[in-house]
């Protein structure tokens, strides 16, 4: 059986691992435009900082692909003929394949701004954005980046860490508020400014302006505002990654639509990661999942399908963690920026020190979730405690389990628990 894997980020290179681990006769095949290599994705604002050079973020050295005996090709995937089983890259060559798994990420969203395809505006996803933002870093002097999220902030770190001045335009009132709650988007907005960041709330990017060569010179918002800079940063989040899909007849929506196995419409082809959408029963929302431990989960599951032990695919209890310059944030369970009236939220802060938790409890009593900002508690134990449906008194009394941060080893602040507790 040959398996031809479409994408080799954490996703495409899973299914092949996984693959490997438990056949010993399948042609693996893997293939990437990107790069020839696999790299680690969440690297990319390190090679640019100069804390890792490019090498170190490659997890697998050069001799494991011939160990395992899985074969890469760089190139672009152009259409996918699911009848003739057929890849097509860019320059005519195909590949046959017995299984197709489609692994081919996301892309920066871009809504039809004028100017958006200048010269020195780009996103901040693959290589090759990186390399453009470091060919325009030389005498580099403003930027803006257009977009609020995660990818975003880090954007603005890895220029501001150059001593440029970044101009952030985020449409919300407050940064990121469409993801995080009142409290952890204040937090999070003042550290922002407090880092040097020019941000502008409740302002969109209207245009682009170039030069005479074609590059990016300004901006207008939707102010009227003419910002003057070298290059323009578009971090309006992600969207799936189609381009390998056109004329292909496999039915997609906002990505590649899959059941709850990751089979696709087309028979023998999968998806999973980034570009998939898990379809859901009538009445709720198709899932998409876009970080990294979710990728990897997903190809795991892809690869024991393709080689018959076939189940479902189980998202488990949601979490994540990111860094907004030096602060840390984790989230785990199920944490909504509006919550609904029935759910109690018990909420720490100390805001000059930039702390915060937060417990999110539902109308059983039963821990939804949890954020921390600023401080550190055991994902295993949140994860427990939410799949155990434990209540506020349990979770309190037993803070002391989830303690990471070195100086709350041995118990909690008591401030902590007694604020928690007098919202009770």
């Amino acid at each position: 059986m040959h398996v031809v894997i479409i994408g080799n980020g954490i996703t495409g290179v899973t299914v092949a691992r996984e693959l490997r681990k438990r056949s010993s006769d399948t042609r693996i095949t893997l293939v990437s435009g990107e790069s020839l290599q696999h790299w680690s994705r969440p690297a990319l604002m390190y090679i640019y900082m100069g804390h890792m050079r490019p090498e170190d973020t490659v997890p697998y050295p050069e001799h494991f692909w011939a160990k395992n005996r899985i074969e890469r090709v760089q190139g672009w995937v152009e259409g996918i003929d699911t009848a003739a089983h057929q890849a097509r890259l860019a320059g005519g060559q195909t590949l046959a394949y017995d299984q197709l798994v489609l692994a081919t990420g996301s892309q920066p969203n871009k809504f039809g701004w004028p100017g958006q395809d200048l010269d020195r505006v780009t996103g901040m996803y693959s290589l090759q954005d990186l390399e453009r933002i470091d060919r325009a870093s030389a005498g580099l002097r403003q930027a803006v980046i257009v977009g609020g999220g995660l990818i975003g902030v880090e954007l603005a770190e890895m220029l501001h860490s150059r001593g440029v001045h970044v101009v952030f335009l985020v449409r919300e009132a407050s940064y990121w508020s469409n993801a995080l709650p009142t409290e952890e988007s204040a937090l999070v907005t003042e550290l922002v400014r407090a880092e040097g960041i020019e941000l502008r709330l409740q302002t969109e990017l209207k245009e682009i302006l170039g030069d005479a060569q074609g590059a990016a010179r300004a901006v207008v918002t939707s102010d009227g505002d003419e910002v003057p800079c070298q290059l323009v940063g578009l971090t309006a989040g992600v969207r799936p990654n189609l381009s390998a899909l056109q004329d292909s007849g496999i039915e997609t929506g906002r990505g590649v639509l899959v059941d709850d196995t990751l089979a696709t419409s087309a028979p023998d082809v999968w998806a999973a990661g980034d570009c998939a959408e898990i379809r859901r029963p009538e009445g709720q929302r198709n899932l998409l999942q876009q970080v990294w431990y979710t990728g990897r989960l997903q190809g795991e599951r892809v690869a024991r399908n393709i080689l018959g032990d076939v189940a479902p695919y189980d998202p488990g209890i949601w979490f994540n963690s990111a860094k907004f310059f030096d602060l840390e944030w984790h989230t785990y369970g199920t944490v909504l920026p509006n919550p609904p009236a029935d759910e109690q939220h018990l909420v720490w802060q100390d805001r000059p020190a930039r702390k915060l938790l937060r417990l999110v409890f539902g109308p059983d009593g039963a821990l939804r979730g949890m954020n921390a900002l600023g401080i550190r508690y055991r994902h295993r134990v949140f994860e427990r405690w939410i799949a155990e449906k434990r209540d506020a008194d349990y979770v309190l009394g037993h803070l002391r389990e989830a303690n990471f941060d070195p100086e709350l080893y041995r118990r909690p602040e008591p401030r902590i628990v007694a604020a928690l507790r007098s919202q009770l």
